[in-house]
């Protein structure tokens, strides 16, 4: 069997592995053994899988491997915000970025190389788009980020606890215009016997695909993220194109039915880039305070992030403040994010990578909803 037909297992959920060891005539347990080596102890090496007995071990070499993108390279930021240029197998790169807190480790992922949607004041938008991840190649980020991060076990042999605390599907690309092979990453995040994460901490930000929203809400059970960015139509037609197809009506009432009954514990995070000039003014928060009411959520403004090339200043913190006392005053919880790794272009809206381009923009709207579905 040549390297390039074996069967990568890094993206394989726990169902998808349990049939892969059916087919070699294995247990179903063997799915949960190969899963902790690899995940909880990311390893690649099925000769170290030691509860493995040797002769399985040495046909998952010659069937199977472990394999994530390359990386070409790591950046730390003065903040210890970390970014890693990822190569994948077609040459494409794309980014993640780790960003540390005192109670919790964030690791953004990236979900596509480039992204269609062309929102104005995103850097990634500018490079086009290509193509849909992998489950691997998603996950493989996760995987990635623990083997680097993670401390070495100590001298007892206790293993220490991991970095990354959080995921949020806010890098490159719509999470949900790749809908399977991030629902199937997503399911390996969550699971024990792999990273074992809170449904709390993990998040997918889009930026409003309203039947893959609906179709999420049946599907998986993680916080929702909404990139907003306007109160009305007119303003976030041009800030957000995708919103020609999908008004902000209709994104709202999905938003609505993503909390509604069964998760009414849960709250929509909305996403709001502050730019200077465009959507800041007083006039904006009272008529986003209006907008919101019905909607269990929480406000995130994020600072404008600049790139080259730009047409947008960011609001200045005056306006800021401002903005976050009227919604605050409003009732709603409201935090302006701090700006983490804008030295390396890490910050939001800045993630760049390297894309080949192979989008046909003029058409791309008309095929979003046929482009959901992903390769494994």
């Amino acid at each position: 069997m040549t390297e390039s037909a074996k069967s990568n297992l890094l993206g394989m959920t726990r169902q998808q592995l349990e049939g892969f060891f059916a087919d070699m005539g294995e247990k179903p347990f063997r799915a949960v053994q190969v899963m902790k080596w690899i995940h909880q102890h990311g390893v690649a090496d099925f000769a170290a899988m030691t509860d493995l007995s040797k002769t399985l071990r040495e046909r998952l070499a010659l069937m199977a491997e472990v394999r994530a993108p390359d990386v070409v390279y790591d950046q730390g930021a003065s903040d210890g915000t970390h970014k890693w240029l990822l190569r994948l197998d077609d040459g494409n790169c794309i980014e993640t970025v780790f960003i540390p807190e005192k109670d919790r480790g964030t690791l953004c992922i990236s979900s596509q190389v480039g992204c269609a949607l062309d929102c104005t004041f995103c850097s990634t938008a500018r490079q086009g788009f290509n193509r849909n991840l992998t489950r691997a190649e998603i996950i493989g980020q996760l995987w990635l980020a623990n083997r680097r991060l993670t401390p070495a076990p100590a001298a007892d042999g206790r293993t220490p606890p991991r970095v990354v605390s959080n995921v949020v599907l806010m890098g490159m690309g719509e999470p949900l215009l790749n809908f399977d092979a991030v629902v199937d990453a997503m399911r390996l995040m969550l699971d024990d016997n792999a990273y074992g994460l809170s449904k709390r901490r993990v998040t997918l930000s889009t930026s409003g695909i309203v039947p893959a929203m609906d179709r999420l809400k049946k599907t998986l059970d993680v916080a929702l993220a909404v990139s907003l960015h306007a109160p009305n139509d007119a303003l976030r037609d041009q800030l957000v194109p995708i919103n020609r197809k999908y008004p902000v009506a209709e994104l709202l009432a999905a938003c609505r039915r993503y909390v509604r009954e069964e998760r009414h514990h849960q709250r929509i995070t909305f996403e709001y880039v502050m730019l200077e000039g465009v959507n800041d003014s007083p006039a904006h928060a009272r008529e986003l305070i209006r907008l919101l009411r019905d909607v269990p959520c929480k406000v995130n403004l994020i600072p404008f992030n600049p790139f080259p090339e730009t047409r947008y200043s960011r609001s200045s913190d005056a306006a800021i403040a401002r903005f976050q006392d009227m919604l605050a005053q409003a009732g709603y919880t409201t935090i302006t994010r701090r700006t983490r790794g804008d030295d390396i272009d890490a910050a939001c809206g800045q993630l760049v990578g390297k894309v080949a381009d192979r989008s046909r923009r003029e058409l791309r709207f008309a095929r979003l909803e046929g482009s959901t579905g992903s390769p494994a």
